[in-house]
């Protein structure tokens, strides 16, 4: 099969066509406009196989969408192109609205007069899969509810409302139109190749720099962990054998408050990079961000009864697999963070 993937160098996608290269006989088209956050770095490793191509277009120009489906034909399409860092959505909502909503849009739509096109058997075999987060469904009041398919959605910031808008419009496409589509909403994510701005490692960096370790806070705030290539594993998972209009929540089982995956990493960097001082005097706290939701957690179940999926890390090893890759790949880490990576693409 031939999957389109959209957002394929950013953090998630370049973790799914990674797997998808290296473990299954599939092909794979990278669609992505390369904003910031895409890396094709991030992709080096599988960049010259012959089972994958690359476009760089932006998911909200139809006209160049029509193109790539006309010149590909795949057979399945993962959408995972999205604004997705909370702090940006608060400071500047409009990208978040335009790419996540209006490009959701345009996909969906491109998707489907493709779609119409094929025969009868190519359509029933074709899969919709939009890649989403849990935090559209807000904030857990207590310390032992999960989020379930079926939680109400309440989003709380720009990001997370667009998401769930995209959300309500791929279920709107397979209710009025019948594209077979299928959702995931994910936990957090980490590991290799994780966009320095995020959380783990910007905390691993900054203590490798001397640096202060910011905390939103009081650093009480729980999320659940995914280590990225137990969810790559997933959602490979779902757009292969997942039910045409189900939802599988994804998650890692690895609930942890923000002071406590902070304090980890420094009890790692202690092991394998000692200084003179401890890396958690280096930790501050900052003032939280509007709207903060408290608590995430994700109840997997569904996926791992129906379609056999358990991630494969647990919080402890997966973190420590991505400190030791961060010690490795300090020049792809001075790359992105000098906006090199940039630069050399756009000819600077």
């Amino acid at each position: 099969m031939k999957i389109l993937v959209t957002g394929g160098a950013g953090f998630i996608g370049s973790a799914v066509i990674r797997h998808i290269i290296k473990n299954t006989n599939d092909s794979v088209v990278n669609v992505d406009k390369l904003t910031y956050a895409g890396n094709l770095e991030s992709l080096a490793d599988i960049e010259n196989s012959d089972k994958y191509s690359f476009e760089q277009v932006d998911i909200c120009n139809r006209t160049e969408l029509d193109r790539v489906f006309e010149a590909h034909k795949p057979g399945a399409v993962m959408h995972l192109a999205a604004e997705s860092h909370v702090d940006r959505s608060i400071d500047g909502p409009a990208a978040f609205i335009e790419t996540n909503i209006v490009g959701t849009y345009q996909l969906l739509e491109a998707t489907r007069q493709y779609w119409l096109t094929l025969d009868e058997q190519a359509k029933s075999a074709f899969r919709f899969h939009h890649i989403s987060t849990d935090e559209v469904y807000g904030d857990l009041e207590g310390t032992t509810d999960l989020f379930t398919e079926t939680t109400s959605y309440e989003p709380s910031s720009p990001y997370s409302a667009s998401k769930a808008s995209s959300d309500h419009l791929v279920r709107a496409w397979l209710r009025t139109y019948g594209l077979p589509t299928v959702i995931t909403n994910c936990s957090n994510n980490y590991g290799p190749y994780h966009f320095p701005e995020k959380l783990i490692p910007l905390v691993i960096l900054n203590a490798l720099e001397s640096k202060s370790l910011p905390i939103y806070g009081k650093g009480d705030q729980i999320r659940d962990w995914l280590y990225v290539e137990d969810h790559a594993r997933a959602l490979y998972k779902v757009v292969t054998t997942g039910k045409v209009g189900e939802t599988y929540n994804i998650g890692g089982h690895n609930e942890k408050q923000n002071i406590e995956v902070v304090e980890t990493i420094c009890e790692i960097l202690n092991e394998l990079v000692p200084q003179k001082t401890s890396y958690k005097d280096q930790i501050t706290f900052v003032k939280d961000r509007p709207g903060h939701d408290m608590r995430y957690a994700i109840d997997a179940t569904k996926i791992e009864k129906e379609l056999g999926w358990t991630p494969q890390e647990t919080f402890e090893t997966g973190l420590r697999k991505t400190v030791q890759w961060y010690l490795t790949n300090r020049e792809w880490c001075k790359r992105v963070q000098d906006g090199t990576y940039q630069r050399e693409r756009l000819g600077g």
